[in-house]
């Protein structure tokens, strides 16, 4: 179950990291000034989230690496799969506030908050309900 986890955790790694790299240079921009206040607390929420769920996301590896030969890999196991979950929350959670800060840049329109319902909508179906609907439907009790 280690492997599997830490094959699953390096993917969505890749994805957080790029994703909060990028969020950084934002500040960085001409265009950051213009930025309303709302937008500005979006941004700044939203990169504390990232930044929360990449230690969320790597914390499985540092755990791994800290325990690896102290006979405690059921328990690593167990708590790495909860870091990663709490990752995965984490990572909805910035790619939201990402989403809804970019469209409101973009468009400044009011159908933006339904958008992004939609879409996180489409995340929570495809992160979590198809998968506990399987663990529920194809696994013995």
């Amino acid at each position: 179950m280690w492997q599997e986890l830490i094959q699953e955790v390096r993917v969505a790694q890749m994805g957080v990291q790029i994703l909060f790299g990028f969020l950084l240079t934002v500040v960085f921009t001409e265009k950051y000034d213009d930025l309303t206040d709302t937008d500005q607390t979006i941004y700044l929420v939203t990169v504390v989230l990232g930044a929360c769920a990449t230690g969320a996301l790597i914390g499985p590896v540092s755990l791994h690496r800290l325990v690896s030969g102290r006979r405690v890999k059921p328990q690593a196991v167990r708590l790495a799969s909860r870091l990663t979950l709490l990752g995965l929350v984490l990572l909805l959670a910035t790619t939201t506030a990402s989403l809804l800060l970019i469209l409101r840049v973009a468009t400044h329109d009011g159908f933006v908050p339904y958008l992004v319902a939609g879409v996180v909508g489409w995340y929570l179906l495809c992160w979590f309900a198809l998968p506990l609907w399987t663990r529920h439907r194809h696994t013995s009790k």
